[in-house]
């Protein structure tokens, strides 16, 4: 995949933002994402009750890495974020039942297929960043804590160490209190609630979703 360099300008490309943001969506979809689009940051859906459902009930994930909750950045820092940002890239992952529900027999497909997220919103912020979009910034889903370390003791992030996967983890949508089910109902996509209790054969089908915030 070829890759432009683009020279830094005052103005970071405006010229060409909705060719940009059209090129970064075409990516997500040859990466694997099943939908994508272009919305602008009015329609991201912050919400501080998303990130008090990581407390009640307490998520597996809750305080267990440096990307999730308490330690994420809160939905205000988000809010007040956002006001400095107009477009962005949207997008979600049709998943297998079988693969999504807590099932300890799909653990490693259900690993597999969160770091394939994750990898579409690296690859994306990182193609923005190189056309000179370079204050771009992704979110991913679930907790990196359980997608790169679950091997690994301890999240060394919060121990004051480096991060062992640095330019991979970070932060949900849902950590930092974007309502993800909103959104994706408000783009006309489906999506379903699967709680931890939640049985294959009753789900239609599983669904993640990524971000990248561009400009």
């Amino acid at each position: 995949m070829e890759r432009r360099l683009d020279r830094i300008t005052v103005d970071r490309g405006a010229d060409r933002l909705e060719q940009d943001l059209e090129s970064y969506r075409e990516l997500a979809l040859e990466l694997g994402a099943s939908q994508a689009k272009v919305i602008g940051v009015q329609d991201i859906v912050v919400d501080d009750r998303v990130s008090l459902k990581c407390q009640i009930p307490r998520c597996f994930g809750y305080g267990a890495c440096a990307h999730c909750p308490p330690h994420a950045m809160k939905p205000s820092e988000l809010r007040s974020h956002l006001t400095q940002y107009r477009r962005a890239v949207f997008f979600i992952k049709d998943v297998a039942p079988a693969v999504i529900v807590r099932d300890r027999s799909t653990i490693k497909e259900r690993i597999e297929v969160y770091q394939d997220l994750f990898k579409i919103v690296t690859e994306v912020e990182s193609r923005a960043f190189y056309d000179g979009h370079y204050l771009a910034f992704g979110f991913g889903a679930g907790s990196c804590r359980h997608t790169y370390c679950s091997q690994h003791e301890g999240c060394q992030a919060l121990e004051g160490k480096k991060c062992r996967f640095s330019l991979l983890a970070r932060p949900s949508m849902e950590a930092v209190g974007i309502d993800v089910y909103q959104m994706v109902a408000r783009a006309g996509w489906e999506m379903y609630p699967i709680g931890s209790n939640a049985k294959a054969d009753e789900v239609p089908k599983g669904t993640l979703a990524g971000i990248v915030i561009v400009q």
